[in-house]
C-alpha cells in the first residue's frame, strides 16, 4: 500500500489532504520525515501523523435500506449509486456484496471484506434471499408448484434451483431462491407466464432488512448478522 493510501484511509483524510500533510513533513515512517507519498509501505512499516501513531480501520459490513432508481454500483455517470447515499469516508473503499436492479428495492449489504462478500455471494454457498414479488395478477397451484420444483429460463438450458413460495396476497408472493442468475426472479415469474410489478428484497440469509430503516437509510451490521454470514 502507498503512504498516501494508508495515511487517508487511516486518518480519514481524502488523498489530497493526506498527500499535503505528508509533503507538509507531518508524517513519519519508522520515525523518520521526509517521505514520499508514494513510498510503498511494508507490513511491519509505523507510521504516524503529527506524532500519534496510524492503523488502518478494521473491515466495514453495512446493511442498506436500497431505493428505486439508485444502481448498485461504485460509480455511475448517469445515475446516483448506493454509495452516493452514504458519507464520503464512510463509502471509502466499500463494494456491494449482492447487486439489486436499480427498480428493486430493499436488503443490500456493503463491505470492505472482499472475502466476506465471496462467501455470501458464490453460487457454492447456495445463500438464500427471500423477495417480496408484486404480481400481474395471483399465482395458480401449478405456477407456485412449478417454481418449487424449479424452471427453465429463455435462453438457460439449465433449470432453476427449487425454490420456496409463500402465497402472502392476492397477487403479492415471497419468493426464496438460492441462486443469483441474471434477473433470474423476473425471469422466473416470466416462465410461468406472469409479470413482475414490484420486487423487494426482504432478506440475505439469515439477516432481514431492518424494519426501522425507511428507504435511503443504512445501519452496521451487528456483529451476530456479520458472522452469520460469514
Amino acid at each position: 500500500m502507498r503512504l498516501d493510501q494508508f495515511v487517508a484511509q487511516s486518518a480519514g483524510l481524502s488523498r489530497k489532504d493526506a498527500k499535503r500533510a505528508i509533503g507538509q513533513g507531518r508524517v513519519t515512517v519508522d520515525g523518520e520525515s521526509g517521505v514520499s507519498a508514494n513510498q510503498k509501505l511494508s507490513a511491519q512499516a509505523r507510521i504516524a501523523l503529527d506524532g500519534r501513531a496510524l492503523q488502518l480501520p478494521g473491515e466495514r459490513y453495512l446493511m442498506m435500506y436500497k431505493p428505486a432508481g439508485v444502481v448498485s454500483a461504485t460509480t455511475d455517470s448517469d445515475h446516483p449509486t448506493a454509495l452516493d447515499l452514504l458519507p464520503s469516508d464512510l463509502a471509502r473503499d466499500l463494494h456491494i456484496a449482492g447487486r439489486l436492479d436499480a427498480d428493486t428495492t430493499g436488503l443490500l449489504l456493503l463491505t470492505t471484506d472482499g472475502q466476506w462478500s465471496h462467501r455470501v455471494t458464490s453460487p457454492r454457498t447456495e445463500c438464500p434471499k427471500t423477495y417480496q414479488v408484486t404480481l400481474d395478477a395471483p399465482l395458480t397451484d401449478e405456477a407456485v408448484r412449478q417454481l418449487e420444483a424449479g424452471v427453465h429460463l429463455r435462453d438457460d438450458p439449465k433449470p432453476t434451483r427449487p425454490a420456496r413460495v409463500r402465497v402472502t396476497g392476492d397477487a403479492v408472493i415471497e419468493l426464496t431462491i438460492s441462486e443469483g442468475r441474471y434477473h433470474q426472479v423476473k425471469r422466473m415469474i416470466a416462465a410461468v407466464g406472469h409479470h413482475v410489478e414490484a420486487l423487494h428484497r426482504m432478506q440475505i440469509g439469515p439477516v432481514r432488512l431492518d424494519p426501522a430503516l425507511k428507504p435511503g437509510d443504512y445501519r452496521p451490521l451487528t456483529e451476530r448478522e456479520q458472522a452469520s454470514l460469514g
